[in-house]
């Protein structure tokens, strides 16, 4: 599959990031401020906040990622979609995080409003991709902008390699970084690097890790991604339907595995799907040699 240690620095200097979604009531605020609290200390490279279906949490991701830059000093990094809005309201969004110092941005056309599944159509005075998206947060700031890749190829791509072609002119139209889908088999991630590389895409590719803390929501959320749940997976939390504890047991000691799995590969970063939840990231990380107050 190539020479892969050419793509990754090969000491296993590990580093990670987390991703987190704003909260909907208090009780989920508190939940999301102590998972950040618990997890700031292990220096992550930074900490994004996603974005609603349809722009749905524009407000509660800006408030989250300000009070970020405020309360830690881990860079944080908004989320923000086509939509549901026009160029102008975007642009309005992007030119707030500029005035109040976010300097990273995750550039992602969005799902339909009308769910996965339905056709995307852009608002009429709206950004129509993400490419545009990318041209356009360039254009008002020096930001470092994310895009999105994937490994299993996006639900809606009509081939591998057309998929491959798309992520390329988004980082040829600005993207400095991409930051995958989850998946749960290395080897799917291993040659979509090689298919990256081959392309000559030659910016970060981070992959995206998702610790299964209740399997019905990851088999549904790699439903809605287009990721595939293989038969062993399924079977390791076979009988464990009604025990959340345990699944969390099973989740952790999966995800362990497949990330020294990369890390043997000479993959060293890592981006968590948090899910707002701090406890089984935070030991993964510690199985990495990843401490608080590290770095």
């Amino acid at each position: 599959m190539g020479n892969r240690k050419s793509r990754q620095l090969p000491d296993h200097d590990i580093k990670v990031s987390f991703e987190f979604f704003p909260p909907k009531t208090e009780k989920m605020e508190e939940k999301l401020w102590e998972a950040v609290s618990r997890l700031a200390p292990l220096r992550p490279q930074f900490m994004d906040v996603t974005y609603g279906a349809g722009g749905s949490t524009r407000e509660r991701t800006h408030e989250v990622v300000t009070r970020m830059l405020k309360e830690t000093d881990i860079p944080p990094v908004a989320h923000l979609t086509c939509v549901g809005a026009s160029k102008a309201e975007v642009n309005e969004v992007i030119e707030d995080y500029k005035a109040v110092g976010v300097k990273h941005i995750v550039a992602l056309r969005g799902d339909p409003p009308g769910g996965v599944g339905t056709k995307f159509e852009p608002h009429p005075e709206g950004y129509e991709s993400s490419i545009e998206l990318i041209r356009g947060i360039k254009e008002i700031g020096d930001f470092t902008v994310f895009t999105a890749g994937y490994p299993e190829t996006h639900p809606e791509s009509p081939s591998e390699a057309a998929d491959i072609d798309w992520l390329k002119r988004k980082v040829d139209a600005g993207a400095d970084r991409i930051i995958t889908q989850f998946f749960f088999e290395n080897e799917d991630f291993l040659r979509y690097l090689d298919k990256v590389q081959a392309a000559g895409i030659d910016v970060p590719v981070t992959p995206g890790i998702y610790p299964v803390v209740n399997f019905k929501m990851a088999a549904k959320f790699a439903t809605m991604t287009g990721a595939r749940v293989p038969n062993w997976l399924a079977q390791r939390f076979d009988g464990l339907e009604g025990d959340l504890k345990t699944q969390g047991y099973v989740g952790a000691a999966i995800c362990a595995e497949q990330v020294m799995g990369l890390v043997d590969e000479d993959v060293n970063e890592f981006h968590f799907y948090t899910l707002n939840r701090a406890d089984l990231v935070f030991a993964i990380c510690s199985m990495l040699g990843i401490k608080s107050g590290a770095g």
